[in-house]
């Protein structure tokens, strides 16, 4: 007796598909509001472009024209390029030693943030003590403190420890104000490091300073850099704090002091075009250091996330 054989069933006898009404209409609306939305968020974008880089285009113009063409052709190119204005902003407003003191305080500043920053940071995030939590919100309480509440306080304690008109104060100043953001930023990114390599680094014995700084720390190259750059744009562009700290010692002003005091003595002395040689000089380190970083900048921002 031969065993029946089931047939499959024929193309007629299949059931019917179901199609959910609506489903491919859904789709096309969701597609158009995110059409919507990237083309909503591209305007944003040029909006802001055009805002951010029409005054620095139009500064750097000024500062090779002479006080009657800012005024009289304010959106005209200039007649002709007065590199004088530059050797004028450098040489008789003392620019040029303003300078050199940001050089030297963000320097400082910025190697000292990162230096205990990194080493703060790193310890909150790998090791597990009484209190670990605890500090780790001391430190990111202080990105909600607003600086001008502290200046008095902090006039008379850098005052105490003898560092008032000195660099040494705004450097260290500059450093405890860096530390909460540095801490914040680097903390959440040694997080994601792999803990299998610092195992392997215990395991053929380096100890914790030497597993910190010759393995830990190159892995958060990405992170260190996006953090550093932040850091001296912020201190460079500081002028709460070092007009406080360095008000009795010219000769040590920073270079936002420096400009603040020409564009006072502009107003008297009409010399608008060597303010905004001075304003170019400020602004255009900045531009360049974030135009070479840039691409570090945004790995360190996005590979925590990827990973």
């Amino acid at each position: 007796m031969n065993p029946q054989t089931t047939l499959p069933p024929t193309p007629a006898a299949l059931p019917p598909k179901t199609v959910t009404p609506g489903t491919s209409g859904g789709r096309r609306g969701r597609r158009s509001e995110v059409r919507l939305l990237a083309g909503l968020g591209h305007v944003a974008l040029a909006v802001w472009a055009v805002i951010v880089i029409v005054p620095i285009l139009w500064t750097f113009l000024a500062s090779f024209k002479n006080t009657t063409e800012i005024f009289s052709s304010p959106w005209t190119l200039p007649a002709e390029l007065r590199f004088e204005n530059y050797a004028r902003a450098w040489n008789k407003a003392n620019v040029g030693r303003y300078f050199l003191n940001s050089v030297i305080v963000v320097s400082c500043s910025t190697l000292g943030t990162m230096l205990f920053g990194s080493m703060a940071a790193y310890v909150l995030a790998r090791y597990k003590f009484w209190g670990n939590r605890a500090i780790y919100y001391l430190f990111v309480s202080g990105l909600a403190f607003p600086v001008f509440l502290a200046l008095v306080p902090l006039f008379f304690v850098v005052k105490n420890l003898g560092l008032l008109d000195t660099h040494t104060g705004v450097v260290l100043v500059y450093i405890a104000y860096s530390l909460p953001f540095t801490v914040f930023f680097l903390a959440a990114f040694f997080k994601t490091l792999p803990a299998s390599v610092a195992e392997a680094g215990m395991i053929d014995g380096c100890s914790h300073t030497r597993l910190f700084f010759q393995v830990m720390l190159p892995m958060a190259k990405p992170g260190l850099i996006s953090v550093g750059i932040f850091n001296i744009i912020g201190q460079w562009a500081q002028y709460q704090l070092p007009l406080v700290l360095l008000s009795n010692a010219k000769e040590k002003w920073v270079l936002t002091q420096g400009i603040a005091d020409i564009s006072v003595n502009a107003g008297y002395e009409a010399d608008w075009s060597g303010l905004f040689a001075a304003l170019t000089i400020a602004i255009l380190p900045m531009i360049v250091v974030y135009a070479v970083f840039q691409r570090q900048i945004q790995s360190g921002l996005t590979s925590g996330a990827v990973k």
